[in-house]
């Protein structure tokens, strides 16, 4: 199985997209691993949406339309509105 996830920087209003086989694993990497990766200057990261799929061709085909203008205006008119109006961001 693969999940897609969004993570979202608060602090810096950043949006991170990507798809993993394991998502505990690189949700820690993004927030304490010592890679240097884009992520790594906009920690810490909340995981605000998920999105789980059989195939990797899946997954990857799914992470390509959310890094689009749409999918990132998908993210921040849904995703992050809810999280804000729950009171978790």
């Amino acid at each position: 199985m693969f999940t897609v996830y969004v993570l979202y920087s608060k602090n810096f209003d950043k949006i991170y997209i990507g798809y993993t086989s394991n998502l505990i694993q690189r949700i820690w990497n993004h927030n304490f691993g010592m890679d240097k990766s884009f992520t790594k200057n906009f920690r810490p990261w909340l995981v605000i949406h998920c999105e789980y799929f059989e195939t990797k061709s899946e997954a990857m085909r799914r992470e390509k339309e959310l890094k689009t203008f749409q999918g990132r205006k998908f993210i921040r008119e849904t995703q992050i509105v809810l999280m804000k109006n729950l009171n978790f961001i």
